[in-house]
C-alpha cells in the first residue's frame, strides 16, 4: 500500500449532556455505546457542549475496508473493471483522484454499516440505564436504533473535516481570480458525486453563457435600423443552436466525469440503473450468471407475468399521478395566476400593486408547499426502483407548479397585451430584483437560523448556571456549532430531495426566462452570466461555512433537470417565434405575409436543427466507448472460462445445487 491515510472525524452522534457535567458515561448506555464504537474499530472522541454531548467518530482505512467488504461494494480495479471489494486484495483497486481509497459516499455507507451494525449478540436482554431510566436491549437488536427510538441518541450527522474544508475555502469559495474555475475532483471527494455534478454543470453553463451574453449585448445596444428584425432572427437562431450544442457537450463531459469518478453506469442509461440490459454480465460472477439464465428459462411463465404486471402497473401509476398534477395545475393554479396578472395590469396605484404582490407571494408559497407534499404522497405509490428515480418523479411534478407560477404572468403580458416594453420591464424585475433577493435570502437565512439557535443555547446555559458558584466560561465547540447549523435541504419536499432542488430550480427558471423571451430582451443573457459567476462562489460559501455537511448522494448526473432544460429549449422555439410575429405584425392583423411565413418556417427549421444536432454530436466520447468495450471483453473472457468450469462440474456452487 502507499501508506495509511490520515484519519479524520467525519460522523457526529448527539447524546444528552451528563448530569455531572464531566462526561462520565461508562456505567450506563452512553458509555456502552462509546465502548462498542471502539470495539468496532472506530476512533472515538467525546466533546461536552453547552446543551448536549457529542461523540465524534473516525475510522482507520482497515476498518472502512472491512466494512466495504461486508457490504460487497463494487470498486474500480486497475484494469478498469468494477469488481466486488476484498480487503486482502486492496492493491488491485484504483484510488480516488486525491489518492484516497474510498470516496465520501462509500465512506458514509461504511460508517452507517459499522455504527448501525452493533447488535446485542447475547441470548438475553441487556438492561441499560440512562439518568435513572432503564432501557431493554433485546437480543439481535441494533444498539444505535434502540437509543434513537427512546430519544437518548438525538441525531447522527456528518461533520466537516476542518483541514479539507479550509483547503476548499481557499481554492474554491474565496478564489475569484478565475471566474468559473472550480476544483471539481476535490468537491466530489468531499461532498459526493451529486453535488459535484451540479457545480460541474454550473461552471460549464456559465462559461458557455459568455457567447450568448456578448451576442445579446450587441443586439441590444447596436441600432440595426431596418435590419433589426433580421438581427433578432439571427440572434434567435444562434441561441437555439448554442443551447442544443451545450447540452450535447454537457452529456459528453458528464460521461467523462462518470469515468473519472469511477461510476459504473454508461451514458444514456436511466439515472437509477447501474447497468444497461446488455452489459449486466460484465460485473456478475458466473454463479449469478447461471442463476440469471435459469430465471430467464421459459418454464417460469408465472414469474414473467408477475414482472410484466408490476412493470405496467408502475407505468399506469406514474401516468395517473402525472395526469392528476397536470389537471390540478390547469384547473386550480392557472386561473389563480391569470387572475393575479389581470388585476396587476388593471391596478394603477403602486401601493395597491405592492400589497397585491405581498399577498400573491404569501399565497403562492403556501400553494407550492401543499403541492410538494401532495406530490411526495403520489410518488410513494409509484413503482420507482430507487430514491433517485423517486426524486426525479417528484421534481417533474413540482417543477410544473413553479413553471406556471413563474411564466404565466409573462405570457399574459406577451400574448394578450402584446406590449413589448411592459414585457421587458417584467423580465428586468424577474431577472435582476428577484435573483438578487433570492441570493440574499439564500445566504442570509441559514446564518440567521444558526444565530438564533446559538443565542438560545447560550441563553439556556446562562439560566442553568445562574446562582451557581462556578464562574468558568464554556465556549461552544466546533462540532456543536455544526450541529446548530441548518441542513442542506429543499424548501419543500425534504423527504425526497436536498438543497440541490432549489439550486437547480433557480437555474432552470433563469434558463427558461432568458431563452423563452430572448427576442424581447437579449440583454438578459448578460445579467444571467453575471449572476451565475456570483452563484458559483456564494453556493460554495453557503455549503462550506453556513450549512452542515450534506449526506452524500451517489448519483452522478443532473437527473430529471436535463429533460426539463430540453423541454425549455422546445418551448423557447415556440415562444420566440410568436414574439417575432408580434414584433413584425405592427398592425395586429396577423396576416401571413412573406415575413410572417418566414418566421413560421423558421420554427420548423429550428426544431429540425435541434433534432439533427442531438444526433450529430455523440453523447459519449469515443475513447470512453473503446475503453468500456475493451474492459468488457476482457472481463467477459474471464467470466466465460470460470462459467465453463462451473458448468462442467469442477466447482458447482451449493446454491445452484439447491436450485436444481
Amino acid at each position: 500500500m502507499n501508506g495509511e491515510e490520515e484519519t479524520a472525524f467525519e460522523i457526529g452522534v448527539v447524546v444528552p449532556k451528563s448530569c455531572s457535567g464531566n462526561g462520565d458515561y461508562y456505567n450506563d448506555c452512553i458509555g456502552l455505546l462509546v465502548n462498542e464504537f471502539r470495539k468496532a474499530g472506530l476512533i472515538v472522541d467525546t466533546v461536552v457542549g453547552l446543551q448536549n454531548e457529542f461523540i465524534r467518530l473516525g475510522a482507520p482505512l482497515k476498518t472502512l475496508g472491512q466494512a466495504a467488504a461486508e457490504l460487497q461494494l463494487k470498486k474500480r480495479t486497475r484494469i478498469g473493471v468494477d469488481l466486488q471489494f476484498h480487503w486482502d486484495e486492496v492493491e488491485a483497486y484504483e484510488r480516488q483522484p486525491d489518492g484516497s481509497l474510498f470516496s465520501w459516499s462509500e465512506r458514509y455507507c461504511c460508517y452507517r454499516h459499522i455504527i448501525y451494525g452493533i447488535v446485542n449478540t447475547s441470548t438475553s436482554t441487556v438492561i441499560l440505564t440512562s439518568d435513572g431510566n432503564k432501557v431493554n436491549w433485546e437480543p439481535g437488536e441494533p444498539l444505535l436504533r434502540k437509543l434513537e427510538s427512546v430519544g437518548i441518541v438525538k441525531e447522527v450527522f456528518p461533520v466537516h473535516d476542518e483541514k479539507k474544508r479550509k483547503q476548499l475555502l481557499r481554492s474554491w469559495a474565496l478564489n475569484w481570480w478565475d471566474f468559473t474555475a472550480q476544483p471539481i475532483d476535490d468537491i466530489c471527494n468531499y461532498y459526493g458525486t451529486k453535488i459535484a455534478s451540479y457545480f460541474a454543470f454550473l461552471g460549464m453553463y456559465t462559461r458557455w453563457m459568455l457567447f450568448p451574453a456578448a451576442f445579446g449585448l450587441t443586439v441590444q445596444l447596436v441600432d440595426f435600423g431596418s435590419l433589426q428584425l433580421f438581427a433578432l432572427s439571427a440572434f434567435f437562431i444562434g441561441i437555439i443552436s448554442w443551447s442544443v450544442l451545450f447540452f450535447q457537450f454537457w452529456k459528453r463531459k458528464n460521461s467523462a466525469l462518470l469515468v473519472r469518478w469511477q461510476m459504473n453506469y454508461p451514458a444514456g442509461a436511466d439515472n437509477g440503473s447501474r447497468f444497461s440490459e446488455g452489459e449486466w454480465y460484465h460485473f456478475h460472477n458466473p454463479v449469478e450468471l447461471m442463476k440469471k439464465q435459469g430465471a430467464d428459462k421459459p418454464d417460469k411463465p408465472r414469474e414473467k407475468e408477475a414482472f410484466q404486471r408490476e412493470e405496467w402497473l408502475g407505468h399506469f401509476m406514474r401516468f395517473r399521478n402525472d395526469a392528476m398534477i397536470i389537471l390540478s395545475i390547469i384547473c386550480l393554479q392557472l386561473p389563480f395566476e391569470l387572475a393575479f396578472a389581470h388585476v396587476y395590469e388593471v391596478l394603477r396605484s403602486d401601493i395597491s400593486k405592492f400589497c397585491l404582490i405581498a399577498v400573491y407571494l404569501f399565497t403562492i408559497q403556501y400553494f407550492n408547499k401543499i403541492g410538494g407534499k401532495i406530490s411526495v404522497k403520489l410518488v410513494k405509490y409509484e413503482n420507482n426502483k430507487n430514491i433517485e428515480r423517486k426524486a426525479d418523479s417528484w421534481v417533474y411534478k413540482v417543477f410544473g407548479l413553479y413553471f406556471m407560477q413563474s411564466y404565466i404572468g409573462i405570457f399574459y403580458h406577451a400574448l394578450l397585451h402584446r406590449n413589448i416594453m411592459t414585457l421587458r420591464q417584467v423580465l428586468i424585475q424577474r431577472l435582476i430584483i428577484s435573483e438578487v433577493l433570492e441570493n440574499m435570502l439564500e445566504n442570509s437565512l441559514p446564518y440567521l437560523k444558526y444565530s438564533i439557535k446559538k443565542y438560545r443555547a447560550v441563553g439556556n446555559k446562562r439560566k442553568r448556571d445562574k446562582g451557581t458558584s462556578s464562574e468558568k466560561t464554556q465556549y461552544m465547540s466546533r462540532v456543536e456549532k455544526e450541529y446548530l447549523k441548518p441542513d442542506y435541504s429543499a424548501s419543500i419536499g425534504e423527504e425526497l430531495e436536498d438543497g440541490l432542488f432549489d439550486d437547480f430550480l433557480e437555474l432552470a427558471l433563469q434558463f427558461g426566462m432568458i431563452m423563452m423571451f430572448a427576442c424581447a430582451f437579449p440583454l438578459g443573457f448578460a445579467f444571467a452570466t453575471l449572476n451565475n459567476i456570483t452563484e458559483i462562489r456564494t453556493d460554495a460559501l453557503k455549503l462550506l461555512a453556513m450549512l452542515r455537511r450534506p449526506i452524500p448522494r451517489p448519483d452522478a448526473t443532473i437527473g430529471a433537470w436535463l429533460n426539463i432544460f430540453q423541454f425549455l429549449i422546445v418551448m423557447s422555439i415556440c415562444t420566440n417565434c410568436i414574439l417575432l410575429v408580434c414584433l413584425y405584425d405592427h398592425e395586429g392583423k396577423w396576416k401571413i405575409s412573406p415575413g410572417l411565413a418566414a418566421i413560421l418556417i423558421m420554427e420548423h427549421v429550428l426544431l429540425l436543427i435541434k433534432f439533427v444536432f442531438s444526433r450529430i454530436v455523440p453523447e459519449e466520447p469515443a475513447w470512453i466507448r473503446a475503453n468500456r468495450m475493451k474492459n468488457a471483453t476482457h472481463v467477459h473472457d474471464m467470466c466465460s472460462r470460470q462459467l465453463l468450469r462451473s458448468i462442467s462440474g469442477e466447482r458447482i456452487h451449493p446454491e445452484l445445487k439447491k436450485d436444481e
